[in-house]
């Protein structure tokens, strides 16, 4: 029996093209072992490092007049307007309400006027592709790169965004005879968080309309990988998931992946490896095929050709990767279709059925993604695919994984984002690099803390399910380093993975510059990248691109009138990091008065 339509489109996602990895190709050897034989699986040796190669200068996060050499007296009094501003909590939580009377009393010529001098000059770079370039080139000559970021936004009332939400993750089959109360409580959509923006204020959040408001944030997209291959060297130009295609889709296969993942841990517990690192955890394939058959996947029979030829060669335990790549497996494994549940010992359905409209916009969606990143190869563009919440992530993460096995053969042009306040950031980050590793592409990553912690707390709470979020936030930091640190180690073993440190945390930078120093990663390599957002921490970005390391703005750009909500959310995260910290106002304070002192305050030259 064949796959269903619904069915062969969602596992198709891991057959883009790309060739099967056979079983036999080797696991990476244990961190210090002694490095393979030459021939196939050895790490090819990483590049000489001569002594004509000099250490890069230290970087110190203190100077003001080196964090603020590329500004003008007029941007720094901004800045400290600003910043100062953000720390105000009755203007902060009613900005939108503000900016709207301020709309109305100014009227749009006065206002944009205002906006320019205060708020979108600090935050946004200007209102189209040409406006940006000034601001760009100005940077690049200090060292300093660009991710750029199509800010605008709809501005929906929160009941329009919960009627978008909830009719875009709710199939056709459920909404004419039920059955959503039958999946997993995190993978449905809920009517008290349907408006996604709740308690987000660092993401930008798209609702579906259509296949054709998809289509425009697809030309949208497509525009701004020509602006950076235009305007920037090495650039990155950033997108969302969720801008392109139906929701719908990757909260169901999201919730196919992590069954299908979870009955693999279960299945490693029956075998006595409960406990035990996600890598190291190897079920024997005659016990597996016997538990198959007893649950009633499949007869031992049938499940033969699962676990021989060109998936597992002459090994006899399966591991996790070998396990997900049978979800794209070419055989005939309708069954696959159905997951025990090891509680009730149930066979359990793993999708409804689609609509052929529904298959047809699913395949959509996969090819807006395929288009996009044939865009960034043909212009050297690094494509950076943000993360989202937890419920949409297993989905998109495993579609950008798709994304890099085709695209990054030669090197790392597709970026996935890991989360790393999610408990599970690790286990993510090491299955994906042993899988780049076995199959010979290069790893490319983003590391963030995360966007969307309140939200993803009170909607667990709420609903009853377990809270994805670390405890604390000093585990998020032991996380988001635990991370860094394992990535760092493969670029120095490898030399083939990519990382971008986004992060505000000057510990968090220092602690890269650190481990850099020590693992022999020079940052002429461009292996490592740090990134933050523009207007924000300019004492961590400049010091670091004068002193040769890459470091990147993500740059907003669009019509001041439409990036409101983004000012808005940066109004929001500013009030709550400057409480946190001052170094970033005490550091500007100073160089202007330094600048006042020397009488350079307004000269060209400071």
């Amino acid at each position: 029996m064949a796959l269903p339509s619904a069915a062969r489109a969602l596992c198709s996602v891991a057959r883009l093209g790309v060739p099967r990895r056979p079983r036999s190709a080797p696991a990476a050897e244990p961190r210090g072992a002694a490095p393979p034989p030459a021939g196939r699986g050895a790490r090819p040796a990483p590049p000489p490092r001569g002594a004509e190669r000099r250490p890069p200068p230290a970087v110190d996060f203190g100077d003001p007049r080196e964090a603020f050499r590329s500004k003008s007296s007029a941007e720094l009094l901004r800045g400290l307007l600003v910043l100062g501003l953000c720390t105000v909590g009755p203007l902060v939580e009613h900005n939108r309400e503000l900016l709207q009377l301020c709309q109305r009393v100014l009227g749009q010529a006065l206002f944009e006027r205002l906006m320019k001098m205060t708020f979108y000059g600090q935050f946004v770079a200007g209102e189209d592709q040409e406006a940006i370039k000034p601001l760009i080139r100005r940077n690049q000559a200090f060292g300093v790169g660009a991710v750029l970021d199509y800010s605008v936004e709809e501005d929906l009332s929160a009941a329009e965004a919960e009627r978008k939400e909830l009719d875009s993750c709710t199939s056709a089959a459920e909404k004419e005879m039920g059955g959503a109360e039958q999946r997993e409580k995190q993978y449905r959509v809920h009517r008290g968080f349907g408006d996604r923006r709740g308690g987000v204020i660092s993401a930008r959040t798209y609702f579906y309309a259509d296949e054709a408001k998809c289509d425009q944030h697809m030309e949208t997209f497509l525009r701004c990988i020509d602006a950076s291959s235009g305007s920037s060297e090495d650039g990155f130009s950033a997108i969302k998931l969720t801008a392109l295609g139906r929701p719908q889709f990757l909260l169901q296969f999201s919730e196919v992946l992590v069954k299908w993942r979870r009955f693999f841990h279960q299945m490693a517990a029956e075998q006595g490896q409960a406990g035990r690192a996600v890598l190291e955890m190897k079920l024997e394939v005659e016990k597996l095929q016997e538990a198959l058959a007893n649950l009633g996947v499949v007869t031992k029979a049938e499940s033969q050709h699962w676990f021989t030829g060109e998936n597992l060669g002459m090994s006899s335990t399966v591991d996790l990767l070998d396990w997900n790549s049978l979800i794209d497996s070419r055989t005939k494994l309708s069954k696959l279709l159905l997951i025990p549940n090891m509680k009730t010992r149930q066979l359990e359905p793993l999708l409804s059925r689609f609509t052929e409209e529904e298959d047809l916009q699913m395949k959509r969606m996969l090819q807006r993604m395929d288009i996009l990143a044939k865009r960034a190869t043909e212009k050297g563009v690094r494509l950076m695919v943000d993360a989202e919440q937890s419920y949409f992530q297993p989905a998109i993460s495993r579609l950008t994984l798709e994304m890099q096995r085709r695209f990054n053969r030669d090197r790392a042009i597709i970026f996935n984002t890991y989360q790393c306040y999610l408990k599970e950031a690790y286990d993510n980050v090491t299955v994906d690099v042993e899988l780049s590793r076995r199959e010979g592409w290069h790893f490319g990553t983003k590391l963030v803390r995360g966007a969307y912690m309140e939200q993803e707390r009170e909607r667990a709470a709420k609903i009853g399910y377990e809270d994805p979020i670390n405890p604390t936030y000093e585990k998020t930091n032991e996380m988001y380093h635990r991370c860094l640190d394992y990535i760092l180690e493969e670029i120095k073993h490898s030399r083939k993975a990519s990382v971008m440190v986004a992060s505000h945390n000057e510990d968090t930078v220092k602690f890269t510059l650190r481990r850099m120093m020590e693992l022999g990663i020079h940052p002429s390599e461009k292996k490592v990248c740090f990134g933050q957002l523009l207007g924000m921490c300019d004492q961590i970005t400049f010091p670091l691109g004068q002193a040769g390391f890459p470091v990147y703005k993500y740059v907003p750009y669009g019509p001041v009138n439409e990036v409101l909500p983004y000012l808005s959310r940066r109004a929001q995260e500013n009030r709550g990091f400057m409480q946190r910290a001052n170094r970033e106002r005490d550091l500007l304070w100073r160089e202007v008065k330094r600048r006042l002192l020397t009488g350079s305050l307004f000269s060209p030259s400071h």
